[in-house]
């Protein structure tokens, strides 16, 4: 999902920070509602996991390039379930920061695009769960046909977001066209394994019993 550089330059860069912002104060605010004074630390603890995890998502797991960006297995909705929105949020922002960094400095001028297209559709795959799963559902037994849903809300807000990017700094041309349909069709193939990770995580927990670092509402809505 990372948008190549020289995809998108010059004035058209402002639009990118503008939604990156959009999305941090979204998640601010998330922070602010949901997470307590006394949960902070834990908070912390959570989001670490999440920056390890999407590190390795990033930079150890299989990614190659397809079309218009590469495809990597970016677990959204895996560390949604387990951590929680906001911990999730803070470890894709780092993780992707961290990677950036110290692998790929070439990346992070499109920071700002990479960073809103992974957190945009964590927002609306929160909003989606909200809807979908019951309140007094405990995660731990939500349907495949619940993950899935979840898993496509992400990977596809992924692609829909690539998509943008690509029309907005290249136009409607007929080869970024081709380049996006490629990536899309390739991306939508982590679609097929997220759930199944999504509900062996949540098996692996119930298992396992309640974990501290592991959000309350996997075992309890």
């Amino acid at each position: 999902m990372h948008i190549e550089p020289g995809v998108v330059t010059g004035a058209k860069l402002l639009l990118s920070y503008a939604t990156a912002a959009g999305a941090a104060t979204y998640i601010a605010r998330e922070a602010w509602r949901t997470v307590p004074v006394g949960a902070i630390g834990v908070t912390a603890a959570r989001a670490a996991i999440a920056t390890a995890a999407t590190f390795v998502f990033f930079e150890v797991m299989p990614h190659f390039p397809v079309g218009v960006s590469e495809v990597h297995f970016i677990l959204g909705s895996t560390l949604f379930l387990l951590l929680g929105m906001v911990p999730a949020a803070i470890g894709l922002a780092l993780g992707l920061l961290i990677q950036g960094v110290f692998f790929a400095p070439f990346d992070l001028p499109q920071y700002a695009m990479n960073v809103t297209t992974i957190l945009m559709p964590l927002i609306a795959l929160s909003t989606l769960a909200r809807k979908l799963i019951a309140p007094r559902t405990a995660y731990v037994d939500i349907s495949y046909k619940q993950a899935l849903a979840l898993s496509m809300a992400y990977q596809g807000g992924v692609v829909v977001w690539v998509a943008f990017w690509a029309f907005y700094g290249e136009g409607l041309a007929a080869t970024t066209v081709a380049q996006v349909a490629s990536f899309g069709v390739a991306y939508m193939s982590v679609v097929l394994i997220e759930p199944l990770v999504d509900l062996a995580c949540l098996a692996a927990a119930k298992a396992l019993g309640r974990a501290g670092l592991i959000q309350s509402r996997v075992y309890q809505g």
